[in-house]
Protein backbone atom coordinates (compact mmCIF):
# COMPACT_ATOMS: atom_id res chain seq x y z
CA UNK A 1 0.00 0.00 0.00
CA UNK A 2 1.20 3.50 -0.85
CA UNK A 3 2.37 5.66 2.03
CA UNK A 4 0.40 8.47 0.40
CA UNK A 5 -2.80 7.19 -1.23
CA UNK A 6 -4.81 9.91 -2.96
CA UNK A 7 -6.48 11.96 -0.25
CA UNK A 8 -6.88 15.39 1.30
CA UNK A 9 -6.99 17.13 4.62
CA UNK A 10 -6.95 20.29 6.72
CA UNK A 11 -4.21 22.15 8.58
CA UNK A 12 -5.45 23.27 12.01
CA UNK A 13 -3.14 23.72 15.01
CA UNK A 14 -4.74 22.78 18.36
CA UNK A 15 -4.22 26.29 19.77
CA UNK A 16 -6.80 27.46 17.20
CA UNK A 17 -9.66 25.33 18.46
CA UNK A 18 -12.53 27.17 20.18
CA UNK A 19 -13.20 26.84 23.90
CA UNK A 20 -13.59 28.83 27.12
CA UNK A 21 -10.00 28.79 28.40
CA UNK A 22 -8.34 31.32 26.09
CA UNK A 23 -6.49 28.80 23.94
CA UNK A 24 -7.49 25.74 21.96
CA UNK A 25 -6.77 22.44 23.66
CA UNK A 26 -7.22 18.67 23.39
CA UNK A 27 -10.75 18.66 24.75
CA UNK A 28 -14.18 18.27 23.17
CA UNK A 29 -13.78 20.88 20.35
CA UNK A 30 -10.80 18.86 19.07
CA UNK A 31 -12.94 15.73 18.93
CA UNK A 32 -15.70 17.66 17.13
CA UNK A 33 -13.10 18.74 14.56
CA UNK A 34 -12.25 15.07 13.94
CA UNK A 35 -15.95 14.43 13.36
CA UNK A 36 -16.03 17.34 10.92
CA UNK A 37 -13.09 15.88 8.99
CA UNK A 38 -14.93 12.60 8.62
CA UNK A 39 -18.18 14.25 7.54
CA UNK A 40 -16.17 16.24 4.96
CA UNK A 41 -14.51 13.08 3.60
CA UNK A 42 -11.01 14.07 4.72
CA UNK A 43 -8.09 11.73 5.36
CA UNK A 44 -5.61 14.02 7.14
CA UNK A 45 -5.36 16.41 10.05
CA UNK A 46 -2.15 18.44 10.02
CA UNK A 47 -0.74 20.23 13.06
CA UNK A 48 2.27 22.41 13.76
CA UNK A 49 4.96 21.28 16.24
CA UNK A 50 3.42 20.30 19.57
CA UNK A 51 6.42 21.43 21.62
CA UNK A 52 6.18 23.71 24.67
CA UNK A 53 6.86 27.23 23.46
CA UNK A 54 9.08 29.94 24.88
CA UNK A 55 9.60 33.62 24.10
CA UNK A 56 7.51 34.65 21.11
CA UNK A 57 5.10 31.70 21.48
CA UNK A 58 6.28 30.10 18.24
CA UNK A 59 5.87 26.32 17.97
CA UNK A 60 9.00 26.45 15.80
CA UNK A 61 11.07 27.70 18.75
CA UNK A 62 10.14 24.95 21.18
CA UNK A 63 11.68 24.34 24.59
CA UNK A 64 11.99 20.64 23.76
CA UNK A 65 11.83 18.53 20.61
CA UNK A 66 10.39 15.63 22.64
CA UNK A 67 7.96 17.20 25.11
CA UNK A 68 4.38 18.29 24.57
CA UNK A 69 2.98 21.75 25.26
CA UNK A 70 1.14 21.81 28.63
CA UNK A 71 -0.92 24.77 27.39
CA UNK A 72 -2.73 22.28 25.13
CA UNK A 73 -3.93 20.21 28.10
CA UNK A 74 -7.72 20.28 28.37
CA UNK A 75 -9.05 21.47 31.75
CA UNK A 76 -12.34 19.69 31.02
CA UNK A 77 -10.48 16.39 30.55
CA UNK A 78 -8.67 17.02 33.85
CA UNK A 79 -12.07 17.52 35.46
CA UNK A 80 -13.24 14.18 34.05
CA UNK A 81 -10.08 12.50 35.37
CA UNK A 82 -10.71 13.88 38.85
CA UNK A 83 -7.62 16.12 38.87
CA UNK A 84 -9.72 19.29 38.94
CA UNK A 85 -12.96 20.09 40.73
CA UNK A 86 -15.79 22.21 39.28
CA UNK A 87 -14.82 24.99 41.67
CA UNK A 88 -11.34 25.08 40.12
CA UNK A 89 -12.89 26.13 36.80
CA UNK A 90 -15.41 28.57 38.19
CA UNK A 91 -13.06 31.57 38.06
CA UNK A 92 -12.08 31.31 34.38
CA UNK A 93 -11.56 34.82 32.93
CA UNK A 94 -13.63 36.01 30.00
CA UNK A 95 -10.96 35.42 27.37
CA UNK A 96 -11.18 36.64 23.78
CA UNK A 97 -12.79 34.01 21.56
CA UNK A 98 -11.08 34.87 18.26
CA UNK A 99 -7.44 35.09 19.42
CA UNK A 100 -4.99 33.76 21.99
CA UNK A 101 -3.70 36.38 24.42
CA UNK A 102 -0.72 34.30 25.43
CA UNK A 103 0.38 36.23 28.51
CA UNK A 104 -2.91 36.07 30.47
CA UNK A 105 -3.68 32.59 29.13
CA UNK A 106 -0.33 31.17 30.24
CA UNK A 107 -0.73 32.72 33.71
CA UNK A 108 -4.23 31.29 34.09
CA UNK A 109 -3.50 27.81 32.77
CA UNK A 110 -0.23 27.52 34.72
CA UNK A 111 -2.12 28.20 37.95
CA UNK A 112 -4.82 25.73 36.89
CA UNK A 113 -2.30 23.01 36.10
CA UNK A 114 -0.61 23.64 39.45
CA UNK A 115 -3.97 22.97 41.11
CA UNK A 116 -4.44 19.81 39.07
CA UNK A 117 -1.04 18.50 40.15
CA UNK A 118 -1.73 19.33 43.79
CA UNK A 119 -5.06 17.53 43.61
CA UNK A 120 -3.47 14.55 41.86
CA UNK A 121 -0.72 14.23 44.44
CA UNK A 122 -3.22 14.52 47.29
CA UNK A 123 -5.80 12.02 46.17
CA UNK A 124 -5.16 10.15 42.94
CA UNK A 125 -6.17 6.49 42.97
CA UNK A 126 -3.35 3.97 42.93
CA UNK A 127 -4.07 2.99 39.31
CA UNK A 128 -3.34 6.53 38.13
CA UNK A 129 -0.15 6.62 40.19
CA UNK A 130 0.93 3.37 38.57
CA UNK A 131 0.26 4.80 35.09
CA UNK A 132 2.22 7.94 35.97
CA UNK A 133 5.20 5.98 37.31
CA UNK A 134 5.17 3.73 34.25
CA UNK A 135 5.22 6.76 31.95
CA UNK A 136 8.14 8.26 33.87
CA UNK A 137 10.11 5.03 33.61
CA UNK A 138 9.33 4.44 29.93
CA UNK A 139 10.16 8.01 28.85
CA UNK A 140 13.10 8.65 31.18
CA UNK A 141 15.59 9.01 28.32
CA UNK A 142 14.16 12.43 27.47
CA UNK A 143 11.79 13.13 30.35
CA UNK A 144 14.43 13.37 33.07
CA UNK A 145 16.35 16.09 31.21
CA UNK A 146 13.23 17.97 30.14
CA UNK A 147 11.65 18.00 33.61
CA UNK A 148 14.89 19.18 35.22
CA UNK A 149 15.35 21.80 32.51
CA UNK A 150 11.83 23.18 33.01
CA UNK A 151 12.24 23.17 36.79
CA UNK A 152 15.55 25.02 36.53
CA UNK A 153 13.98 27.49 34.14
CA UNK A 154 11.28 28.23 36.72
CA UNK A 155 13.90 28.60 39.46
CA UNK A 156 15.82 31.12 37.33
CA UNK A 157 12.85 33.35 36.54
CA UNK A 158 12.25 31.77 33.08
CA UNK A 159 15.61 33.08 31.82
CA UNK A 160 17.33 31.08 29.04
CA UNK A 161 19.65 28.35 30.28
CA UNK A 162 22.82 30.17 29.28
CA UNK A 163 21.88 32.89 31.82
CA UNK A 164 21.45 30.47 34.72
CA UNK A 165 23.85 29.96 37.58
CA UNK A 166 27.03 28.61 36.04
CA UNK A 167 26.93 25.10 37.53
CA UNK A 168 23.38 24.49 36.28
CA UNK A 169 24.08 25.96 32.84
CA UNK A 170 27.21 23.84 32.40
CA UNK A 171 25.52 20.72 33.82
CA UNK A 172 28.16 20.23 36.49
CA UNK A 173 27.24 16.95 38.23
CA UNK A 174 27.45 18.37 41.73
CA UNK A 175 25.31 21.37 40.85
CA UNK A 176 22.68 19.22 39.14
CA UNK A 177 22.49 16.88 42.11
CA UNK A 178 21.96 19.86 44.44
CA UNK A 179 19.28 21.34 42.20
CA UNK A 180 17.50 17.99 41.91
CA UNK A 181 17.20 17.93 45.67
CA UNK A 182 15.96 21.51 45.91
CA UNK A 183 13.47 21.18 43.04
CA UNK A 184 12.13 17.68 43.62
CA UNK A 185 8.49 18.85 43.75
CA UNK A 186 8.74 21.02 40.63
CA UNK A 187 10.49 18.22 38.72
CA UNK A 188 7.69 15.82 39.61
CA UNK A 189 5.12 18.40 38.48
CA UNK A 190 6.84 18.79 35.11
CA UNK A 191 6.76 15.01 34.66
CA UNK A 192 3.08 15.02 35.59
CA UNK A 193 2.34 17.66 32.94
CA UNK A 194 4.03 15.58 30.26
CA UNK A 195 2.16 12.48 31.36
CA UNK A 196 -1.17 14.30 31.14
CA UNK A 197 -0.30 15.85 27.78
CA UNK A 198 0.55 12.49 26.24
CA UNK A 199 -2.49 10.81 27.81
CA UNK A 200 -4.74 13.42 26.22
CA UNK A 201 -2.89 13.67 22.91
CA UNK A 202 -2.66 9.92 22.30
CA UNK A 203 -6.34 9.50 23.19
CA UNK A 204 -7.24 12.14 20.60
CA UNK A 205 -4.93 10.56 18.02
CA UNK A 206 -6.50 7.15 18.69
CA UNK A 207 -9.94 8.68 18.15
CA UNK A 208 -8.81 10.25 14.86
CA UNK A 209 -7.19 7.02 13.66
CA UNK A 210 -10.34 5.09 14.57
CA UNK A 211 -12.26 7.37 12.23
CA UNK A 212 -9.73 6.80 9.44
CA UNK A 213 -7.98 10.16 9.89
CA UNK A 214 -4.17 10.23 9.79
CA UNK A 215 -2.37 12.89 11.80
CA UNK A 216 0.40 14.85 10.06
CA UNK A 217 2.91 16.14 12.58
CA UNK A 218 5.66 18.67 12.04
CA UNK A 219 9.26 18.78 13.18
CA UNK A 220 11.59 21.69 12.44
CA UNK A 221 15.04 20.57 11.35
CA UNK A 222 16.65 22.86 13.95
CA UNK A 223 15.98 23.28 17.67
CA UNK A 224 15.94 26.47 19.73
CA UNK A 225 19.05 27.63 21.58
CA UNK A 226 16.97 27.87 24.75
CA UNK A 227 15.83 24.27 24.76
CA UNK A 228 16.34 21.17 26.83
CA UNK A 229 17.79 19.51 23.72
CA UNK A 230 20.69 21.97 23.46
CA UNK A 231 21.23 22.29 27.22
CA UNK A 232 21.39 18.50 27.66
CA UNK A 233 23.52 17.84 24.55
CA UNK A 234 25.90 20.79 24.01
CA UNK A 235 28.46 18.55 22.32
CA UNK A 236 26.06 18.08 19.39
CA UNK A 237 26.20 21.80 18.52
CA UNK A 238 28.78 24.37 17.43
CA UNK A 239 29.66 26.09 20.73
CA UNK A 240 32.79 27.73 22.08
CA UNK A 241 34.29 26.82 25.46
CA UNK A 242 31.88 29.22 27.19
CA UNK A 243 28.89 27.38 25.66
CA UNK A 244 28.14 30.24 23.29
CA UNK A 245 27.09 29.45 19.70
CA UNK A 246 29.71 30.20 17.09
CA UNK A 247 27.28 29.99 14.15
CA UNK A 248 23.51 30.19 13.69
CA UNK A 249 20.78 29.10 11.30
CA UNK A 250 18.92 30.98 8.62
CA UNK A 251 18.29 31.22 4.92
CA UNK A 252 19.58 33.84 2.48
CA UNK A 253 17.33 36.49 0.91
CA UNK A 254 14.29 34.98 -0.86
CA UNK A 255 10.66 35.76 -1.70
CA UNK A 256 9.84 36.06 2.00
CA UNK A 257 12.55 38.57 2.98
CA UNK A 258 15.14 40.82 1.29
CA UNK A 259 17.56 40.28 4.17
CA UNK A 260 16.92 36.56 4.43
CA UNK A 261 15.53 34.89 7.49
CA UNK A 262 17.81 34.84 10.53
CA UNK A 263 16.37 32.02 12.61
CA UNK A 264 19.16 32.00 15.17
CA UNK A 265 19.17 28.30 16.03
CA UNK A 266 22.50 26.74 16.96
CA UNK A 267 23.80 24.47 14.20
CA UNK A 268 24.49 20.76 14.53
CA UNK A 269 27.87 19.13 14.57
CA UNK A 270 26.92 16.57 11.98
CA UNK A 271 30.29 14.85 12.33
CA UNK A 272 29.63 14.13 16.00
CA UNK A 273 26.09 13.00 15.28
CA UNK A 274 27.35 10.61 12.61
CA UNK A 275 29.90 9.15 15.04
CA UNK A 276 27.03 8.47 17.46
CA UNK A 277 24.95 6.74 14.79
CA UNK A 278 22.55 9.70 14.71
CA UNK A 279 21.14 8.40 17.99
CA UNK A 280 19.56 11.74 18.92
CA UNK A 281 17.81 11.95 15.56
CA UNK A 282 16.59 8.35 15.73
CA UNK A 283 15.07 9.09 19.13
CA UNK A 284 13.54 12.30 17.78
CA UNK A 285 11.89 10.53 14.85
CA UNK A 286 10.68 7.76 17.15
CA UNK A 287 8.93 10.39 19.27
CA UNK A 288 7.58 12.19 16.20
CA UNK A 289 5.97 8.97 14.97
CA UNK A 290 4.54 8.31 18.40
CA UNK A 291 2.74 11.65 18.14
CA UNK A 292 1.77 11.42 14.45
CA UNK A 293 1.21 9.05 11.53
CA UNK A 294 2.97 11.23 8.95
CA UNK A 295 5.70 13.77 9.70
CA UNK A 296 6.44 16.93 7.77
CA UNK A 297 10.05 18.08 8.10
CA UNK A 298 10.34 21.85 8.08
CA UNK A 299 13.36 23.04 6.03
CA UNK A 300 14.13 19.59 4.68
CA UNK A 301 16.80 20.98 2.36
CA UNK A 302 19.01 21.51 5.43
CA UNK A 303 19.78 17.79 5.37
CA UNK A 304 21.36 18.34 1.95
CA UNK A 305 22.81 21.82 2.45
CA UNK A 306 22.19 24.58 4.95
CA UNK A 307 22.98 28.26 5.37
CA UNK A 308 25.51 28.98 8.11
CA UNK A 309 25.56 32.53 9.50
CA UNK A 310 28.30 33.68 11.91
CA UNK A 311 27.14 34.35 15.45
CA UNK A 312 26.50 38.03 16.05
CA UNK A 313 25.13 38.84 12.60
CA UNK A 314 21.82 40.71 12.70
CA UNK A 315 20.59 39.52 9.29
CA UNK A 316 21.05 36.35 7.27
CA UNK A 317 22.71 38.09 4.32
CA UNK A 318 26.26 37.10 5.29
CA UNK A 319 26.56 33.36 5.36
CA UNK A 320 27.69 30.29 3.44
CA UNK A 321 26.20 27.04 2.21
CA UNK A 322 27.51 23.85 3.80
CA UNK A 323 26.59 20.25 3.11
CA UNK A 324 24.43 18.36 5.60
CA UNK A 325 24.46 14.61 6.29
CA UNK A 326 22.54 13.72 3.11
CA UNK A 327 21.13 10.21 2.70
CA UNK A 328 23.26 8.73 5.51
CA UNK A 329 20.94 10.01 8.23
CA UNK A 330 17.76 8.72 6.58
CA UNK A 331 19.28 5.32 5.86
CA UNK A 332 20.06 5.13 9.57
CA UNK A 333 16.55 6.25 10.57
CA UNK A 334 14.93 3.79 8.13
CA UNK A 335 16.95 0.90 9.56
CA UNK A 336 15.92 1.91 13.07
CA UNK A 337 12.19 2.66 12.70
CA UNK A 338 11.16 1.44 9.24
CA UNK A 339 10.01 3.05 6.01
CA UNK A 340 7.97 5.85 7.55
CA UNK A 341 5.80 8.49 5.86
CA UNK A 342 7.67 11.80 5.68
CA UNK A 343 6.75 15.02 3.84
CA UNK A 344 9.70 17.14 2.81
CA UNK A 345 9.17 20.90 3.06
CA UNK A 346 11.36 21.73 0.06
CA UNK A 347 10.39 25.37 -0.58
CA UNK A 348 12.74 28.28 -1.11
CA UNK A 349 15.23 29.54 -3.66
CA UNK A 350 17.52 26.83 -5.05
CA UNK A 351 20.46 26.90 -7.38
CA UNK A 352 20.54 24.06 -9.91
CA UNK A 353 22.95 21.88 -7.91
CA UNK A 354 21.05 22.22 -4.64
CA UNK A 355 17.70 21.52 -6.29
CA UNK A 356 19.08 18.36 -7.88
CA UNK A 357 20.59 17.25 -4.57
CA UNK A 358 17.38 17.73 -2.60
CA UNK A 359 15.33 16.06 -5.34
CA UNK A 360 17.63 13.03 -5.30
CA UNK A 361 17.33 12.78 -1.52
CA UNK A 362 13.54 12.87 -1.69
CA UNK A 363 13.38 10.35 -4.52
CA UNK A 364 15.65 7.84 -2.79
CA UNK A 365 13.35 7.65 0.23
CA UNK A 366 9.99 8.44 -1.39
CA UNK A 367 9.44 11.70 0.51
CA UNK A 368 6.98 13.93 -1.38
CA UNK A 369 7.67 17.66 -1.58
CA UNK A 370 5.29 20.60 -1.33
CA UNK A 371 3.51 22.76 -3.90
CA UNK A 372 1.93 25.96 -2.56
CA UNK A 373 -0.69 27.36 -4.92
CA UNK A 374 -0.28 30.93 -3.72
CA UNK A 375 3.17 30.82 -5.32
CA UNK A 376 1.86 29.62 -8.69
CA UNK A 377 0.81 32.78 -10.52
CA UNK A 378 3.92 34.96 -10.63
CA UNK A 379 6.01 33.45 -13.42
CA UNK A 380 3.59 32.51 -16.19
CA UNK A 381 2.79 29.10 -17.70
CA UNK A 382 6.18 27.60 -16.80
CA UNK A 383 5.82 28.24 -13.07
CA UNK A 384 6.60 24.94 -11.29
CA UNK A 385 3.82 25.53 -8.74
CA UNK A 386 1.11 25.46 -11.44
CA UNK A 387 -0.66 22.09 -11.42
CA UNK A 388 -0.20 21.43 -15.14
CA UNK A 389 3.56 21.34 -14.53
CA UNK A 390 3.48 18.57 -11.90
CA UNK A 391 5.33 15.71 -13.55
CA UNK A 392 4.20 13.08 -11.03
CA UNK A 393 1.67 12.62 -8.20
CA UNK A 394 4.46 12.68 -5.59
CA UNK A 395 3.46 16.08 -4.20
CA UNK A 396 1.52 17.52 -1.31
CA UNK A 397 -0.44 20.47 -2.72
CA UNK A 398 -1.38 23.30 -0.35
CA UNK A 399 -3.57 26.33 -0.86
CA UNK A 400 -1.25 27.93 1.69
CA UNK A 401 0.66 27.07 4.84
CA UNK A 402 1.06 28.57 8.30
CA UNK A 403 3.72 30.88 6.81
CA UNK A 404 1.46 32.24 4.06
CA UNK A 405 -1.33 34.73 4.18
CA UNK A 406 -4.81 33.27 3.93
CA UNK A 407 -5.93 32.88 0.32
CA UNK A 408 -8.35 35.80 0.68
CA UNK A 409 -5.62 37.87 2.33
CA UNK A 410 -3.18 36.92 -0.41
CA UNK A 411 -5.60 37.87 -3.16
CA UNK A 412 -6.68 41.16 -1.60
CA UNK A 413 -3.43 42.39 -0.06
CA UNK A 414 -0.31 40.31 -0.67
CA UNK A 415 -0.44 39.46 -4.38
CA UNK A 416 0.32 41.69 -7.34
CA UNK A 417 -2.25 42.68 -9.95
CA UNK A 418 -0.39 40.49 -12.44
CA UNK A 419 -0.74 37.48 -10.15
CA UNK A 420 -4.43 38.18 -9.59
CA UNK A 421 -5.09 38.55 -13.29
CA UNK A 422 -3.29 35.35 -14.19
CA UNK A 423 -5.04 33.47 -11.36
CA UNK A 424 -8.44 34.57 -12.67
CA UNK A 425 -7.53 33.49 -16.19
CA UNK A 426 -5.99 30.19 -15.10
CA UNK A 427 -8.98 29.13 -13.03
CA UNK A 428 -11.62 30.80 -15.27
CA UNK A 429 -13.07 32.60 -12.27
CA UNK A 430 -14.17 36.07 -11.27
CA UNK A 431 -12.42 35.45 -7.92
CA UNK A 432 -15.57 36.18 -5.92
CA UNK A 433 -14.87 32.94 -4.03
CA UNK A 434 -11.12 32.83 -4.45
CA UNK A 435 -10.39 30.65 -1.41
CA UNK A 436 -12.57 27.84 -2.70
CA UNK A 437 -11.23 28.39 -6.22
CA UNK A 438 -7.78 27.45 -4.91
CA UNK A 439 -9.17 24.57 -2.88
CA UNK A 440 -10.78 23.17 -6.03
CA UNK A 441 -7.53 23.69 -7.96
CA UNK A 442 -5.55 21.76 -5.35
CA UNK A 443 -8.12 18.99 -5.08
CA UNK A 444 -8.21 18.64 -8.89
CA UNK A 445 -4.42 18.38 -9.16
CA UNK A 446 -2.52 15.17 -9.80
CA UNK A 447 -0.80 15.51 -6.40
CA UNK A 448 -1.55 12.53 -4.18
CA UNK A 449 -2.25 14.74 -1.18
CA UNK A 450 -4.13 18.05 -1.18
CA UNK A 451 -4.28 20.26 1.90
CA UNK A 452 -5.98 23.48 2.86
CA UNK A 453 -6.27 25.50 6.05
CA UNK A 454 -9.32 26.07 8.19
CA UNK A 455 -8.98 29.80 7.49
CA UNK A 456 -9.31 29.13 3.77
CA UNK A 457 -12.34 26.88 4.26
CA UNK A 458 -13.92 29.80 6.14
CA UNK A 459 -12.83 32.38 3.51
CA UNK A 460 -11.09 34.46 6.18
CA UNK A 461 -8.90 37.43 5.36
CA UNK A 462 -5.47 38.77 6.23
CA UNK A 463 -6.43 39.32 9.88
CA UNK A 464 -6.54 35.53 10.32
CA UNK A 465 -3.03 34.84 9.03
CA UNK A 466 -1.22 32.41 11.34
CA UNK A 467 2.36 33.65 10.95
CA UNK A 468 4.51 36.12 9.04
CA UNK A 469 8.09 34.82 8.69
CA UNK A 470 10.89 36.94 10.18
CA UNK A 471 8.50 38.65 12.60
CA UNK A 472 8.07 37.99 16.31
CA UNK A 473 5.08 37.97 18.62
CA UNK A 474 1.43 38.91 18.02
CA UNK A 475 -0.39 38.69 15.67
CA UNK A 476 1.61 35.53 14.94
CA UNK A 477 0.17 32.25 16.27
CA UNK A 478 -2.89 33.90 17.90
CA UNK A 479 -5.72 33.00 15.49
CA UNK A 480 -8.63 30.97 16.85
CA UNK A 481 -11.72 29.63 15.15
CA UNK A 482 -15.10 30.70 16.51
CA UNK A 483 -17.29 27.92 17.85
CA UNK A 484 -19.66 26.56 15.24
CA UNK A 485 -17.82 28.13 12.30
CA UNK A 486 -17.34 24.80 10.50
CA UNK A 487 -20.94 24.13 9.52
CA UNK A 488 -22.53 21.05 7.97
CA UNK A 489 -22.87 23.02 4.73
CA UNK A 490 -19.10 23.52 4.58
CA UNK A 491 -18.55 19.83 5.29
CA UNK A 492 -20.96 18.86 2.52
CA UNK A 493 -19.35 21.20 0.01
CA UNK A 494 -15.86 19.94 0.78
CA UNK A 495 -17.01 16.33 0.67
CA UNK A 496 -18.52 16.90 -2.79
CA UNK A 497 -15.21 18.28 -4.11
CA UNK A 498 -13.34 15.45 -2.45
CA UNK A 499 -15.57 12.87 -4.14
CA UNK A 500 -15.41 14.56 -7.56
CA UNK A 501 -11.62 14.49 -7.57
CA UNK A 502 -11.21 10.97 -6.22
CA UNK A 503 -9.88 11.85 -2.78
CA UNK A 504 -12.41 10.14 -0.52
CA UNK A 505 -10.94 7.47 1.76
CA UNK A 506 -10.86 4.21 -0.17
CA UNK A 507 -13.56 2.56 1.96
CA UNK A 508 -15.97 5.34 0.93
CA UNK A 509 -15.37 5.14 -2.81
Amino acid sequence: MSKFPRGSGILMHPTSFPGPYGIGDLGEPAYRFMDFLVSAGQSYWQVLPLSPTGYGDSPYQGLSAFAGNPMLISPDKLLQAGHLHPSDLADAPDFARERVDFGPVIDYKTALLDRAFTNFRAGAPEGQWDAFRCFCDDQAAWLDDVSLFMALKQAHGLRPWHEWEKGAAAREPGALERWRGELVGEIEKQKYLQWIFFEQWLALKEYANGLGVRVIGDIPIFVALDSADVWANPGLFHFDKELRPTVQSGVPPDYFSETGQLWGHPLYRWDVMAEQGYAWWVARFQMAFTQADVVRIDHFRGFYNYWEVPAGEKTAIKGRWLYGPGPDIFRTVTRAIGDVAIIAEDLGDFDEESRAGVDALQQEFGYPGMKVLQFAFAAGPEDPFLPHNYESPAWVVYTGTHDNDTVVGWYRETSTEGERDYARQYMATDASDIAWDLIRLGWASVGNTAMTTTQDLLRLGHESRMNTPSTLGPPNWVWRMLDGALTPDIAARLRTLTAIYGRLPRAED
